[in-house]
């Protein structure tokens, strides 16, 4: 249906000829947009998402040295996740979720995965254990 307000003529449904507005749902909008380079309202919207994401082809990270993530800024030279190439890491205690991904006991503990069982017995070094007898019952 036509409605008989006015309207200013850089509103997005209005017929460029007579300045009369046009609702969406019109049969005749078709014809309009077609002819008299009318478009809807949806048709001009900026969105945010599908034609956006296809101008993403520059790359501001890399690879990092020290973490290995994808967050070594190349223009700055510096590491948005650990930090590189400064000697400490990176780290905030508003992030603890972050601090657990790469505390100790993350990773394969060469070392200490052996240290409890080493502890137990004494760091005893060089020995053998004796060999177990079994005791007959018959």
């Amino acid at each position: 249906q036509k409605s008989t307000e006015v309207t200013k003529p850089d509103q997005a449904n209005v017929n460029n000829k007579t300045g009369e507005t046009y609702h969406l749902g019109h049969p005749f909008a078709a014809y309009l947009r077609r002819f008299f380079n009318v478009q809807a309202k949806s048709d001009l919207k900026m969105t945010k998402g599908t034609t956006s994401f296809g101008k993403r082809h520059n790359k501001s990270h890399t690879a990092c040295r020290r973490c290995g993530k994808i967050s070594y800024h190349i223009q700055k030279k510096t590491c948005s996740s650990c930090g590189y190439p400064a000697k400490k890491m990176r780290n905030f205690n508003w992030g603890q979720k972050a601090k657990g991904r790469r505390t100790v006991g993350t990773g394969r503990m060469r070392y200490m995965k052996t240290l409890t069982r080493r502890f137990k017995n004494g760091f005893r070094e060089g020995t053998q254990a004796k060999k177990m007898i079994a005791s007959k019952s018959e």
